[in-house]
């Protein structure tokens, strides 16, 4: 029976959707029910997955009863059910959120198709056991975010969208195009059978042109260095909710998830790959902040803090040892919880203030105190100040790149929280402290719904911490860091969990 779990993970969105799109509109207040009992299950038994994969070792359920390599498979392991907690609870706290906040916008219902169908996008790509529905679910979660970019229907955010689709069109189409060199190479679709051909086969001109896509479209997924350009115009333009689901958990998904499966799962992690992923994501590190610095519009300074953040983790990732590893998994969901709080506190400043220019506010911790307090718990998470979740996981991270030898990987890192911490002070002084414009006079705090959101991220951020505690990253973290270093062991563990 515990096999049967794991399609309820696409079944539960794409079903709420589909009884959604017929009820939302006739029955007040059905969207935001469906979506949040949607999310709050989803959300727990991603949480259950986690026992069930300390209890039982890896999972495998056969789609229509065909065995992989012939059939398609659904596959969790320790990475798996990591993920599948980060994206579903980040999920849940945002489709709370969004009953207040999406009040603003006309056809709500449509907002709610739209958003539990890229859940179940998100979803499908980190369950997938094969490329092609890999692929599929990664189209399905992408197609959906190209629509709720542009949901507020304005000017900016049309133009955002078109810009997000173009470039996520080709990065769709490199990886299209990896998967079909690679099916060339191997003849099978499946991620362990295609393994176990490529070490049966040996590298090749093909492995190596596959890996180049790959890098090239879950780099664009992921918004790396050089290949972010769509990003800083997509996650302003869009409702702070999706901003928050762009930013803290679909870049994740699609594009690092993604990578970490393919590079070390399939491909088995070459040092050359591992050498490029550590540049670009040191790259991407200090791009994204000196970029962020300059900007005077909240949502657009927290997007270029994605950028640098998500560097951080592709250089942790790209270490390859277990130090790295673990730091660049731990620091994934950290960005996932107060980056997400971040762009949800955007969303609460323009909602009382009208406005997303730094200039034109000041002193509102006087009228806005939950989001001021829950935005300095998120500034001091990203920015690395102890004891708060983001200084645990890059303190890992730098200390793996002493432990690698690679020093001047570890300068930059620090530098770059050093940067980090300038650039959210700059938020905290010209946004909540200061004193009151008195255009700001009549503005008030966020409805009640946005709030809890707020304050249970940023609960989460003080005590994130507490993962790193044996017992539990024995349990959560430690199993997904073994997951990933087991590299070409994941074909031989999906055959025998078969048997």
């Amino acid at each position: 029976m515990t096999n049967h779990l794991l399609p309820l993970f696409v079944i539960i969105p794409l079903a709420s959707a589909f009884v959604n799109s017929l009820l939302g509109k006739r029955i007040k207040g059905f969207s935001d029910i469906i979506s949040s009992i949607a999310t709050l299950f989803l959300a727990v038994i991603s949480v259950y997955s986690v026992f069930l994969i300390k209890d039982s070792g890896m999972i495998v359920y056969k789609v229509g009863g065909w065995a992989p390599p012939i059939g398609i498979s659904m596959v969790m392991d320790g990475l798996t059910s990591f993920m599948l907690v980060t994206v579903n609870v980040i999920a849940f706290f945002i489709s709370i959120y969004s009953i207040n906040y999406m009040e603003k916008y006309t056809e709500k219902w449509n907002f709610y198709c739209l958003f539990l169908l890229m859940i179940a996008g998100m979803n499908g790509v980190v369950i997938s056991g094969d490329m092609f529905n890999l692929y599929v679910f990664l189209e399905i979660a992408a197609i959906s975010s190209y629509a709720l970019v542009a949901f507020g229907t304005e000017h900016e955010g049309l133009e955002a969208s078109f810009k997000y689709a173009v470039m996520g069109t080709v990065a769709s189409s490199f990886i299209l195009l990896g998967i079909v060199f690679l099916y060339s190479f191997t003849s099978t679709l499946n991620m362990a059978d295609m393994s176990m051909e490529i070490a049966r086969k040996g590298a090749s001109c093909i492995v190596l042109l596959a890996s180049v896509l790959f890098l090239m479209g879950f780099g664009l997924k992921s918004a790396l260095v050089p290949f972010h350009a769509w990003l800083p115009d997509a996650h302003p333009s869009a409702p702070a909710p999706i901003s928050a689901m762009l930013s803290g958990v679909l870049i994740k998904s699609l594009g690092i998830y993604a990578l970490i499966r393919i590079f070390f799962s399939v491909l088995g992690a070459e040092p050359k790959i591992l050498s490029i992923m550590m540049v670009l994501g040191v790259l991407s590190m200090m791009v994204g902040v000196i970029l962020a610095i300059g900007q005077w519009d909240l949502k657009r300074l927290l997007a270029y803090h994605s950028i640098s953040q998500v560097g951080y983790i592709i250089l942790g990732i790209g270490l390859g040892t277990p130090l790295g590893i673990l730091g660049g998994l731990f620091h994934l969901l950290n960005h996932s919880v107060f980056k997400s709080l971040l762009f949800l506190n955007s969303g609460a400043v323009e909602y009382a203030v009208g406005t997303r220019d730094l200039e034109k506010m000041g002193g509102l911790r006087e009228k806005m105190g939950v989001t001021a307090n829950t935005s300095l718990i998120a500034s001091m998470s990203i920015a690395g100040i102890p004891p708060f979740n983001g200084f645990w996981s890059k303190m890992i991270i730098i200390a793996a790149c002493v432990e690698a030898g690679h020093f001047a990987f570890a300068f930059c890192a620090v530098i770059g929280s050093i940067l980090t911490l300038a650039s959210f002070m700059k938020v905290q002084r010209y946004a909540f402290f200061g004193e009151l414009k008195s255009t700001l006079n009549q503005i008030k705090e966020a409805p009640f719904f946005m709030k809890l959101s707020m304050i249970v991220l940023a609960v989460i951020c003080v005590a994130g911490g507490l993962l790193l505690l044996p017992d539990v990253s024995k349990v959560f973290l430690g199993p997904a860091r073994d997951a990933v270093l087991a590299g070409s062991e994941y074909a031989k563990d999906v055959f025998a969990a078969l048997r």
